[in-house]
């Protein structure tokens, strides 16, 4: 008989425990070798890509034809793509389900969120020409968030949901602080950063809930994802404020929310098998360590801190090393061969 393909591992070690025959680890193999290779998320990136091309260059083109084209024709195309993409997406949508539902066009889901692109540019485009809104810029930004948020539900899409609760966090920093940041610039003051908190903790309890009441369950990787980097950004540079100026004891405190947040992100990722959320809750949980570590070391002497700072930072990049070399195990725990596994 020909000789078989090269064999995986696996199969080899399979194959030399006389648990497997020749001829079966040889048809597993050719099986293997002639599976067709998958370009679906290839495929999804250039047409996100696509999509975003397309939009900044019709952008571009409008600005630079703006005087011979005139606002009117402007905006009247413009709206006549949005509607053209929103009526294609709606004809070929799937029946309205809390589980996942089945996708009846590629295109359709790709149109939905140039739909959305497309609403946005002409919110902005009016506003900007027109002063639609005039200084109510809440209503300017809430006004995404109350079309893209009941639309990612009932489309399923999970793409429209994130600009959704972007255009949300945009509305609750406007709403909370308005004039420090259109006028004064900052962009994290304190009634921010306790939004920003708040906002990212109550999204994470939504992703909690959606996957446990089983409505929109896929929607929770989304919902955590933002809530999560969104409330530890936060408290990231709220304790950064606190260290700056020398506010030790609401540090603790940052610090306590963050480790909370951060194992509860462990715990999930471990359930999940989600090495993203993982990677989330120890970068941030090195962040506080540090911060802990640093206001330890402050309280000793300058001769002993000099000394100990030859040692703490090797050692700090030496545990970092350690995390990723064990990630597998981190994740999965230790992993024990079975005991009746016959010995070759």
């Amino acid at each position: 008989m020909p000789l078989p393909p090269p064999l995986d591992p696996y199969l080899t070690e399979l194959q030399a425990r006389n648990l497997l025959p020749l001829t079966q680890a040889a048809a597993i193999a050719e099986a293997d070798q002639a599976r067709p290779f998958s370009l679906h998320y290839e495929l999804r990136a250039l047409l996100y890509l696509g999509i975003t091309l397309l939009a900044g260059g019709l952008g571009a083109l409008i600005y630079q034809n703006i005087d011979s084209i005139g606002h009117g024709v402007i905006i009247a195309v413009i709206a006549a793509l949005m509607v053209a993409c929103f009526g294609y997406a709606a004809r070929y949508r799937a029946p309205f389900t809390w589980g996942m539902a089945p996708k009846t066009s590629v295109g359709a889901d790709y149109l939905l969120l140039l739909g959305c692109l497309l609403f946005v540019v002409l919110e902005g485009y009016v506003q900007y020409q027109y002063g639609l809104f005039g200084s109510r810029y809440g209503l300017a930004t809430a006004m995404p968030a109350l079309v893209f948020l009941p639309l990612a539900y009932w489309f399923d899409h999970r793409g429209v949901l994130a600009m959704g609760l972007t255009a949300l966090a945009s509305w609750v920093g406007l709403t909370v602080a308005p004039l420090a940041v259109l006028t004064e610039n900052e962009f994290w003051n304190d009634h921010i950063r306790a939004a920003a908190t708040g906002l990212g903790v109550l999204l994470m309890a939504a992703g909690f809930y959606s996957e446990h009441s089983g409505r929109k369950a896929h929607f929770a990787f989304t919902y955590l994802l933002l809530g999560s980097n969104l409330a530890l950004a936060a408290l990231a540079t709220s304790l950064l404020k606190a260290t700056f100026h020398d506010e030790p004891a609401l540090g603790l405190s940052y610090v306590v929310i963050m480790l909370t947040l951060c194992a509860g992100l462990f715990w999930y990722a471990r359930r999940l098998q989600s090495y993203w959320f993982l990677v989330l809750a120890a970068g941030y949980a090195y962040f506080a360590a540090c911060y802990l570590l640093v206001q330890l070391v402050s309280t000793l002497p300058n001769g002993l801190i000099l000394g100990l700072s030859f040692f703490l930072f090797p050692l700090s990049a030496l545990l970092v090393v350690l995390f990723f070399v064990n990630l597998k195990k981190i994740m999965h725990g230790p992993v024990k061969p079975p005991a009746s596994f016959p010995k070759a």
